[in-house]
């Protein structure tokens, strides 16, 4: 019997060690489709690419796959199983009917919980914790088709996005090397997701960083720490400047008016309900981040204001 030939869609840590599992193990991998590199993005994680093609692998990175010139290119390749493993596009229905094995997809969260993007910052910012990663079957809707199998992992309570990344990625090595055997041989388990506990969130831009200073004090810490480095940061606006806050912590029995400074040495702002110490800052023209108490903002004064949407709606940034 001929080898199951495997096509592959992957980006970032979790398609490299996905890939890199595949390859260690000696599976038929016909083609490893991926994305050129971002100018415009802090690329802080492994390259997929550059890992295809040290192991003689095949690299494509088209900028859309669901063409009818790359639909026949993939059909041409004959795959019996695709995986996607971060990769960031939509692969169409059509793409996935095309192995016999199925098409399975990696995800970064305990489905049904935090479909879509950005699913580990969001459960950072939102306080869960727990969280992990699910290898499911691939539908029409992103991140909707069975669960084949999970692993949980913890948040601690001042983990950061990427400290949580770092073990998610972990577990979605180890959840494709309990499950591999089963998938090339079509007997990956099965069970269908309960949409009365399914969530979605969307992606998130830089501009979601802005801190609205009516939540209370972990409400913000949870925002810095889902959008601290490698991420674009959380923020606020002093005096027609942008602040960027990239560690803090909550000030037990401290309180003050929401977003005014209670105290510059440390630099402390109130909040909802409580206050905030700011540990670590940066000027949006400096250099980098700073810590210390040269920031030159005084007591009294009220940083930043809900952006726009927040206005109308009071939601998270």
């Amino acid at each position: 019997m001929n080898e199951p030939r495997v096509l592959v869609f992957a980006y970032h840590d979790v398609g490299y060690e996905c890939l890199e599992l595949l390859l260690d193990r000696g599976v038929n991998v016909v083609a490893v489709f991926t994305h050129p590199d971002n100018p415009n993005e802090h690329v802080w994680f492994k390259s997929v690419a550059g890992l295809a093609q040290a192991r003689g692998t095949p690299v494509h990175t088209p900028g859309n796959v669901n063409t009818p010139e790359w639909i026949a290119r993939i059909r041409a390749l004959r795959p019996d199983l695709i995986f996607s493993f971060y990769y960031r596009n939509l692969i169409s229905q059509e793409i996935l009917n095309l192995p016999h094995l199925g098409a399975y997809n990696m995800h970064g969260s305990l489905l049904p919980k935090y479909r879509g993007r950005a699913p580990i910052n969001w459960a950072v910012l939102r306080g869960e914790t727990e969280t992990g990663a699910t290898l499911h079957a691939m539908v029409q809707r992103p991140d909707a088709g069975d669960i084949v199998d999970q692993e949980r992992v913890s948040i601690g309570p001042e983990e950061t996005a990427r400290d949580v990344f770092v073990k998610v990625t972990a577990a979605a090595r180890t959840v494709l090397a309990r499950q591999l055997d089963n998938l090339l041989n079509g007997r990956a388990p099965r069970r269908g997701q309960d949409e009365s506990q399914a969530t979605y969130f969307g992606g998130r831009k830089p501009e979601d960083g802005r801190i609205d200073w009516r939540h209370d004090a972990r409400r913000v810490f949870n925002l810095i720490r889902a959008v601290t480095h490698p991420y674009p940061g959380a923020f606020t606006d002093v005096g027609g400047r942008r602040f960027y806050i990239w560690w803090a912590a909550p000030k037990p029995g401290a309180r003050g008016r929401c977003g005014e400074v209670i105290a510059s040495s440390p630099l402390t702002v109130g909040c909802g309900n409580g206050a905030l110490e700011v540990k670590e800052w940066q000027w949006q023209d400096d250099a980098a981040p700073r810590r210390g108490d040269d920031h030159g903002i005084s007591i009294g004064t009220v940083l930043g204001a809900p952006g726009p949407s927040q206005a109308k709606t009071g939601a998270s940034a």
